[in-house]
């Protein structure tokens, strides 16, 4: 699967909104699924797999999803678990699993989450502005048409898979 058109905008975007949704929504999983996950297509992308970032996020995501699966303690019960600040100092993961409410423990402190999703949101209208007058420019549709064919990247991906399709030939 290839999305030449996959730049780093789309990426980018997609990454902060996914990271702002972990850290908020699954915060025993944000280090996992929220960080090391999103950045091991992103730096495969970066590096040497230009326009295949959404074949191994898809890669990435069934292996972390069937390795939770299989070992749901992993994230929640172990000495490799991590919470992010949503949950107040003092709490840990062992609480977590018995069913400890965070509050008895303390308050967190929600200006991470605050810090975070601002963030996420300003750089994704940000990127949306960018595609829209990128679109307009070129008067094209962007649901219909590829509007970042001009840039190195697109055009090493087409050039990887012309050259991959020369060698199944």
């Amino acid at each position: 699967m290839l999305w030449p058109d996959m730049t780093w905008c789309y990426i980018l975007a997609y990454d902060l909104w996914n990271f702002e949704y972990t850290y908020n929504n699954l915060p025993s999983h944000t280090w996992y699924c929220g960080l090391a996950l999103l950045l091991a297509p992103t730096f495969a992308n970066a590096f040497w797999n230009r326009g295949g970032w959404i074949q191994n996020r898809a890669n990435t995501l069934a292996l972390w999803c069937m390795y939770a699966q299989v070992f749901p303690l992993f994230l929640d019960d172990s000495k490799f678990s991590v919470l992010s600040s949503v949950y107040p100092e003092g709490y840990t993961t062992s609480m977590m699993v018995q069913g400890i409410n965070p509050e008895t423990v303390g308050a967190a402190n929600p200006k991470a989450q605050a810090v975070i999703s601002i963030i996420a949101l300003v750089a994704n209208v940000c990127i949306l502005a960018a595609i829209i007058k990128r679109s307009v420019e070129q008067k094209k549709n962007p649901y219909k048409n590829e509007i970042f064919t001009d840039q190195k990247n697109y055009k090493d991906a087409l050039l990887r898979a012309a050259e991959a399709n020369r060698e199944i030939a």
